[in-house]
């Protein structure tokens, strides 16, 4: 009887342990519908009308799936998921779910469609985010907003477009990262962001405490100011010394027609990055293609004494660019610069297309320590392969670059603000060594911008 009574316990205590694990691990789904109704349970036959709603009692585990339609109104996300069990809002299945700001109330301060303000362990997924748009200059437009000590935060598969400010000096982003705390483990990946007026702002835009992030595979275009920003500095984070954007990686995107021309907070400027590090550290910017933008990639700090530092740039195809393909060093000497810097395989091919001498590369004020190694520099309308009008550049390290030598046509290397008309004096001014070249790195077709090397290659032997 004793053996009987042990053995029963036993089970007893299994059987509580299986509930309670599974308890622990349960999914929950809600629903959500244009034909709802929030007196309902948020069961796929009894959905729920909004995103309110279902943002209050999703919690940790919980998964909202929201049925095809248009929303008018915000989401802010009101609890957080664990890391096992994170909260995710996404579409049903392949449904097209808009939310829309069309008829959101404008007010001064900062407008969002969707919210995530300390939260942790949230997915927001496939959802299309628009039409938000005011007059005021007071007042922030912005589709996606993560503020406060948010992380591990995942932003995939949206497509955020028509976010307007049409205030003389006002702002606008399609999505803001504002690390006021500290954050950690952002991903932003497979987002469309595309059609903003953005005044004095960015589409893309991380800024203050974060440390750790991706941004992958994003298509970022048509925007009148900075397509992707990496900021630091800016007095954002309540840490003042951790205040600043860092361990992160930007791959894989493409951004295309970036410029603050005609946008009344520049007027008649070229000044947009495609891909900007403003304060940044410890940042990789590789395999992206940006094209027919102001500037095609820039690394600096607009703040006197800041630095964009370790910023590796490598295997970008920066093309068509209007005022220069890669920009490093503060615009002028009342901004900070750009140090211990690596710039490898990058192929630069005939930007500075406006013709304002900002060439294939553009070195700047306070550029220190950094490497320039096995790039392809093709030449523009300006002929400027590198434009360096500063005198403020020391210890950088020009090696295995490849100037495109191209029948019929001279180049112009500018160098601590003296021109070269020949490149075997700026090799030496430069202090390149040995391998850097002059040579047709002989694209397989460059009017259709494939610049895949061809088999035969002079520059193979020194780029690869």
């Amino acid at each position: 009887m004793k053996n009987l009574v042990l053995i029963f316990l036993a089970v007893t205590v299994i059987i509580l342990v299986l509930i309670v694990f599974k308890n622990n691990n349960e999914q929950q789904d809600i629903y959500v519908a244009v034909d709802g109704n929030d007196e309902q349970d948020g069961s796929k036959l009894l959905p729920l009308r909004t995103l309110k709603k279902a943002a209050s009692i999703a919690e940790a585990g919980t998964t909202v799936h929201i049925r095809e339609g248009i929303y008018e109104e915000k989401l802010v996300v009101q609890h957080s998921g664990t890391k096992s069990k994170e909260i995710i809002f996404k579409p049903y299945k392949n449904e097209q779910v808009i939310l829309s700001g069309k008829n959101l109330k404008i007010e001064e301060g900062d407008t969002s469609i969707i919210t995530i303000d300390n939260k942790n362990y949230v997915t927001i997924s496939g959802l299309i985010i628009q039409d938000l748009k005011t007059d005021l200059a007071d007042e922030t437009v912005i589709g996606v907003f993560v503020t406060g000590s948010s992380s591990h935060i995942t932003l995939d598969s949206n497509h955020v477009q028509r976010i307007e400010t049409h205030a003389e000096e006002g702002n606008g982003h399609g999505i803001a990262i504002y690390g006021t705390g500290s954050m950690k483990d952002i991903t932003i990946t497979n987002n469309i962001v595309e059609d903003l007026k953005l005044g004095a702002s960015e589409a893309l835009v991380l800024n203050g405490n974060i440390d750790g992030f991706k941004i992958e595979h994003n298509l970022v275009r048509r925007n009148n100011n900075i397509g992707i920003d990496l900021i630091g500095y800016e007095g954002v984070a309540s840490d003042k010394k951790a205040d600043f954007v860092r361990n992160g990686v930007v791959s894989h995107n493409t951004v295309h027609n970036i410029s603050t021309y005609g946008n009344p907070a520049y007027g008649e400027e070229y000044s947009a990055g495609g891909i900007y590090v403003d304060g940044g550290r410890d940042i990789t910017i590789e395999k992206n293609t940006i094209y027919q933008s102001d500037i095609g990639i820039e690394a600096t700090s607009e703040h006197k004494g800041k630095y964009a530092e370790n910023i590796d740039i490598i295997n970008n195809t920066i093309y068509e660019n209007f005022y220069t393909g890669i920009a490093i060093g503060g615009y002028d000497e009342e901004r900070g610069g750009t140090i211990h810097s690596f710039i490898s395989q990058n192929k630069l091919y005939r930007n500075d297309t406006k013709g304002l001498d900002g060439g294939q590369l553009m070195i700047q004020h306070d550029v220190r320590n950094n490497t320039i190694d096995q790039n392809i520099l093709s030449a523009g309308p300006s002929r400027i392969f590198i434009a360096n009008y500063f005198t403020t550049n020391e210890n950088n390290e020009l090696r295995h670059n490849v100037f495109h030598k191209e029948e019929g046509e001279k180049g112009i290397w500018v160098w601590k603000d003296e021109d070269f008309a020949t490149f075997s004096k700026f090799k030496i001014a430069s202090n390149s060594d040995t391998e850097t070249s002059y040579i047709d790195p002989n694209y397989v077709d460059p009017s259709s911008h494939d610049f895949r090397l061809k088999e035969d290659s002079l520059a193979r032997d020194i780029i690869e």
